[in-house]
């Protein structure tokens, strides 16, 4: 049986406006659709090094056989999909006027990469890949000097709220589960985890293995 709690969300956000969020014991922050943002405050989240730096959330995107294009070429990409996109292709949160964080979160289909992913692919319920009333959460980067303050779990609930309000029958994200890694590298946990989307209304559909779980909120569930 699926849970659904994201009419909690529901009630904490509001769709195209700068909200106010509690990430735990960090200050309010605000989350922002990135639409709204100076791309310089994506590239300050994102940095130069790292993973983040030299895929610009295109891992999902862009067909492998074109993969081997430079971080510029990618960023500019991402840029212009942001400028083109109706509905994401994510939030942006803010501590005062710092960005201090990015969560992918999009209808399936302009992901057309997720397909070809093991986890997705064995693990969704959901098998039509051009349904977009189906969203993804894919991606969260939250700089070194933000993290451990709830930044990725206030985006995580941000995500929902965003995806229901913009038509989305379903939110789906695969987590990570650390506790069924004896080391996780940090790196590796820009999915989330299983316990950040339990925390944002999420429930467990599918273990596609011991490491990685399919987690969704389903909004036509409540009617």
């Amino acid at each position: 049986m699926y849970t659904n709690r994201a009419d909690v969300a529901r009630d904490d956000y509001r769709v195209g406006m700068q909200t106010e969020v509690n990430a735990g014991d960090a200050p309010a922050l605000r989350i922002v659709p990135v639409q709204q943002v100076p791309f310089a405050d994506v590239e300050a989240v994102f940095g130069t090094r790292g993973d983040p730096a030299h895929c610009w959330c295109q891992w999902y995107k862009v067909p492998r056989s074109e993969w081997g294009m430079s971080d510029d070429a990618l960023r500019s990409r991402f840029e212009q999909q942001i400028s083109d996109g109706e509905h994401g292709p994510g939030l942006v949160a803010y501590d005062g006027d710092t960005p201090v964080g990015w969560c992918a979160v999009e209808p399936r289909p302009a992901l057309p990469g997720l397909a070809r992913k093991r986890v997705v692919a064995d693990g969704s319920p959901e098998a039509d890949f051009d349904d977009g009333s189906v969203w993804a959460v894919t991606c969260f980067v939250v700089p070194r000097a933000h993290r451990k303050r709830g930044v990725g779990g206030a985006l995580a609930r941000a995500a929902v709220a965003f995806a229901r309000e913009h038509g989305a029958r379903i939110v789906e994200a695969y987590a990570v589960d650390p506790a069924a890694r004896a080391k996780v590298p940090a790196a590796d946990l820009f999915p989330g985890t299983v316990s950040m989307f339990e925390h944002a209304g999420f429930a467990e559909v599918a273990r596609p293995s011991a490491a990685r779980a399919v987690m969704q909120v389903r909004f036509d569930d409540a009617g």
